[in-house]
């Protein structure tokens, strides 16, 4: 039996049925898995006004994968994500066409894709990125982002602003003094050594110091050393002026030998030298004295013979033939040396002398005799403005001059006490095992200035004392007695 070949109408709708299945394509798909929505981020909070923006944006985390959709699916549309009040980044929807003649009961299920297509937050609208610690700027407002802004006023100089006048040395501050007088001649007292010599600092004294100042022109001056600056302030001291009356200083001491009239000399030559005015030294011992021989010159006359003619001495050339001044600018007044004189020179004989004296001296030291209670002593201590005590560096020489002190306390003298300068004279020499530190510390406990004195040989000599051929530590400590006895009188 021949097979008919032609298939038989079932089979024929089952073809047509299996073509239409697949003309519907993707229609009957397998639903495919949506990718979960990422929730957008929160929105910065917005700086108030006038403070500083955050140091730095936090970066957000970045988007999940998307798995693509199949090359058979049709091209995915766009569609705008609903509108936030300040989105950040808008959203890709995807989804799969639709034939106008599907029917929408079988469109139930379909999936549309949404992918998140913002990797970095936008800005807001009002913000600007600025760096970290600046402030940041407000934005616009809406209302006013079409409208121009007001045009700012015209600047004007002096309206808004604090104006204040400068004094006139800060706008012209080169001014010289001289465009200020009043118009006219410049007088001749205008014409000075300040205006018109060049100042230079004057050379070194001496040492090496010197002998570079030299070898270099000039040019290199490095000035005097600490120990010639001290000396130099010790000098001004002693140059300072003490007002218009005379000064008296007398230099005691109680027993003899302690060099008494060795200080007197010293420290009269020593502000002679030194100060501009005129100092005498007056030997007031009721005894033969030495004064004249311990100091330059020679002398003619005695100081009885200037109480004899007191009344006859009217000016300074005048008081010059009474005393003698050879080799220094130090008068000395001297006391007699015949021994056939029975008269004693007294308190009366003094003060006439200091009448004399007040005329002319600015210093009056007074060589007074030994003890304190001889005839001229009283005068002395009345007419004094302080006092020199001369000790010697034994025990005996220092117990005497500490009871001195102890006599004018008791006699009502607390001033001179107070005012006391105490010389420890090593005449005898530092060989001995006496412990003059505590000589000096005893009488540093009664007075406010102690000296030492050192040894010299030139003093030890026991003649005319010149300051040239003393040791420098000598000369520094009659400079140091001299300063210290002016420190005093000013006081006064």
């Amino acid at each position: 039996m021949t097979e008919d070949k032609n298939p038989s109408a079932p089979q024929q709708d089952k073809a047509r049925a299996a073509r239409e299945a697949r003309s519907a394509g993707t229609a009957q798909a397998a639903p495919k898995q949506p990718a979960p929505k990422q929730p957008a981020p929160k929105q910065p909070a917005k700086p108030a006004a006038g403070r500083t923006a955050p140091a730095s944006r936090p970066q957000p985390e970045p988007a999940p994968q998307v798995p693509p959709l199949p090359d058979s699916e049709p091209a995915a549309t766009t569609a705008s994500a609903p509108a936030a009040p300040k989105p950040e980044a808008a959203a890709t929807v995807s989804a799969p066409e639709v034939p106008d003649s599907a029917d929408p009961a079988s469109l139930a299920g379909v999936p549309v894709a949404v992918s998140a297509a913002a990797a970095v937050p936008a800005p807001a609208e009002d913000e600007y990125p600025v760096a970290a610690g600046l402030v940041t700027v407000p934005a616009v407002p809406a209302a006013q982002q079409g409208s121009a802004l007001p045009e700012a006023p015209a600047w004007e100089p002096g309206i808004g602003a604090v104006t204040r006048e400068l004094p006139a040395e800060a706008k012209e501050p080169h001014r010289s003094a001289r465009r200020d007088r009043e118009e006219g001649p410049e007088p001749a007292s205008s014409l000075t050594a300040d205006r018109l010599l060049s100042i230079s600092s004057a050379p070194p004294v001496g040492g090496w110091r010197l002998w570079l100042y030299k070898a270099t022109f000039g040019y290199v001056n490095l000035g005097d050393s600490d120990k010639v600056r001290i000396r130099r302030a010790l000098e001004h001291r002693i140059a300072a002026r003490l007002g218009q009356r005379t000064r008296y200083v007398p230099v005691l001491s109680r027993k003899g030998g302690v060099g008494k009239t060795t200080v007197t000399s010293l420290l009269g030559l020593t502000l002679a030298e030194l100060r501009e005015d005129r100092v005498i030294a007056v030997d007031a011992n009721p005894d033969r004295g030495t004064l004249s021989d311990r100091s330059p010159g020679r002398a003619d006359a005695t100081a009885r013979q200037l109480v004899r003619d007191r009344f006859r001495v009217q000016s300074f050339s005048e008081l010059a033939n009474y005393v003698s001044r050879d080799g220094s600018r130090l008068d000395i007044l001297a006391s007699d040396t015949d021994p056939a004189v029975a008269h004693a020179f007294d308190d009366s004989d003094y003060r006439a002398v200091t009448e004399i004296l007040d005329r002319y001296y600015s210093i009056v030291l007074t060589d007074s005799g030994t003890g304190m209670v001889h005839s001229v002593m009283k005068g002395t201590l009345e007419k004094a403005d302080g006092v020199v005590l001369v000790s010697g560096g034994s025990v005996d020489e220092a117990r005497l001059a500490s009871e001195t002190l102890s006599w004018l306390e008791a006699h009502g003298r607390h001033d001179l006490v107070a005012k006391a300068v105490v010389v420890i004279n090593m005449s005898a020499g530092e060989g001995t095992l006496v412990n003059v530190d505590e000589i000096e510390e005893h009488f540093k406990s009664r007075v406010r200035t102690v000296v030492r004195i050192p040894y010299d040989r030139h003093l030890a000599e026991g003649s005319r004392i010149e300051l040239a051929k003393l040791r420098p530590a000598t000369r520094a400590a009659a400079v140091e007695l001299a300063a210290l006895v002016v420190d005093e009188l000013q006081g006064n």
